[in-house]
């Protein structure tokens, strides 16, 4: 089975790209951040026949997550237990679903970006990493994957210049050491397949930051031990980024996909 994870930054604007990664990598479960959009608005006449289900949240232009799957999309749960909320009036975001697919449970997690370490917003991404750390615990005994857009670089080669994010979040030492707490129990299944330095999943449209490789790597999946027992390949399909390769404009996010044996 094949599973893979992206950041697609609008499922509208990037549908034929999707399409387009579906086919070429035969992916059979794809999770999907920053869809950007409605579940309703989410286009899914070429995925059926395709033969994908999905299973999505999204409340507005903002956030969104969602999952294709052709083997199975089973006992789907929106959000997870102990979710933080946000916003005024508070209220749960669209960051978090899963779903049992194939026999495995697939959780498409759009962590908070956290704006700024003095602002409010970085407070809830520590609270809502570490509610999502107590919720994935009754999960790691079974076939689990937390995947998607994490907002954290773990270490220093994960960055293309650290120095750059002294005053910034994704970096710092309360954000690594939420992501390690949960990587304590799930292991990241890609790093060993796809090691550094300079391997990034993200680039900035800003001053051509993919053509120069100035990147960060904030996509990651996490699998439970039995999960990761399972990892044949893995890798990152950093040519989906490339401005030069398919049709339309690209995210700014590269998917990774993740192969698993019987």
């Amino acid at each position: 089975m094949r599973i893979a994870t992206w950041n697609v930054n609008s499922i509208r604007t990037r549908i034929d790209r999707v399409h387009a990664l579906l086919d070429r990598h035969e992916i059979d479960v794809l999770a999907v951040q920053e869809t950007k959009a409605k579940v309703d608005q989410i286009p899914t006449m070429e995925l059926e026949l395709r033969g994908y289900e999905m299973a999505a949240v999204g409340h507005s232009q903002w956030n969104g997550v969602a999952i294709f799957s052709r083997v199975g999309l089973e006992d789907v749960q929106v959000g997870f237990e102990g979710m933080p909320l946000y916003g005024d009036p508070e209220h749960a975001e669209a960051r978090a679903i899963s779903a049992v697919c194939g026999g495995v449970r697939v959780m498409s997690l759009y962590v908070p970006n956290g704006r700024k370490p003095d602002d409010p917003h970085y407070v809830y991404k520590l609270d809502w990493l570490a509610r999502l750390r107590e919720a994935s615990q009754a999960w790691l005994d079974t076939p689990t994957a937390l995947v998607g857009d994490w907002n954290v670089c773990p270490y220093d080669e994960d960055c293309f210049d650290p120095s750059q994010f002294k005053n910034s979040t994704h970096l710092t030492p309360a954000e690594r050491a939420a992501f390690f707490a949960i990587e304590a129990d799930y292991s990241d299944v890609v790093r060993p397949y796809a090691p550094g330095p300079e391997v990034y999943t993200y680039w900035d449209y800003y001053r051509q930051r993919f053509e120069r490789n100035r990147g960060l790597r904030i996509d990651f999946v996490l699998g439970s031990p039995s999960f990761a027992s399972r990892v044949s390949g893995a890798f990152i399909d950093r040519d989906e980024r490339d401005p030069a390769q398919g049709s339309g404009a690209p995210s700014d996010h590269a998917p990774v996909v993740v192969d698993l044996g019987d």
